[in-house]
């Protein structure tokens, strides 16, 4: 498998779910204004969606769109406890989740990253952005993780969303639950081995 990413994307979340999961893979850094890999090959011939992340399988399919590529991730382990089992509720709950981050919080940041959004609506952007986060701190109140006491997939993506935050400099003094859950995610031996390998510790 070859997951393609750009450093400190929402690829992060599938790079953590990979070395999470202890399976074998190669990673490939994409330009995505350019549109190449660092190899210098078309991007657009793997995604033509041009978005990273993209999951090149051992079958020549490639996969894209976060919250599938970590399930699939997640699957290829099933030991790892990063999701839990297919048909059950606690999989819809994670799903749940993953959608949740996906429309909620990681399209929410889309104005503050372009450089063209009127600053009236970025101050818009940041107060929706604060009315979202209030719920994953709500539920972190009395749990160490999103799905209860173990890390999982969804707890991936969601550190990779308080990385942005912090790096936009949004105002997250309101939520203590979510600072500890960052620190917690971000002690992860192989979390903090994802962030080694894009540049990021």
């Amino acid at each position: 498998m070859k997951l393609y990413f750009s450093p400190g994307a929402c690829s992060l979340s599938p790079h953590i779910a990979l070395c999470e999961a202890g399976v074998t893979f190669e990673a490939e850094q994409v330009d995505l204004k350019q549109k190449k890999t660092k190899s210098g090959a078309d991007y657009l011939a793997v995604n033509p969606k041009g978005q990273v992340p993209a999951l090149a399988l051992e079958d020549g399919a490639v996969l894209t769109e976060g919250p599938a590529v970590v399930q699939y991730i997640a699957d290829l382990a099933p030991g790892s406890d990063l999701a839990p089992k297919n048909g059950s509720i606690e999989r819809y709950r994670l799903q749940e989740w993953l959608n949740f981050i996906s429309t909620e919080l990681h399209k929410g940041f889309s104005p503050l990253f372009r450089p063209t959004t009127p600053d009236e609506y970025k101050t818009i952007a940041r107060e929706n952005l604060a009315r979202a986060f209030k719920q994953p701190e709500a539920r972190l109140a009395k749990r160490e993780f999103l799905l209860g006491d173990h890390f999982t997939v969804a707890d991936g993506y969601l550190y990779v969303m308080l990385r942005w935050a912090q790096s936009l400099k949004l105002d997250m003094s309101a939520f203590g639950n979510l600072a500890d859950f960052k620190r917690r995610i971000e002690a992860r031996p192989k979390v903090r081995e994802a962030l080694a390998a894009e540049g990021l510790s």
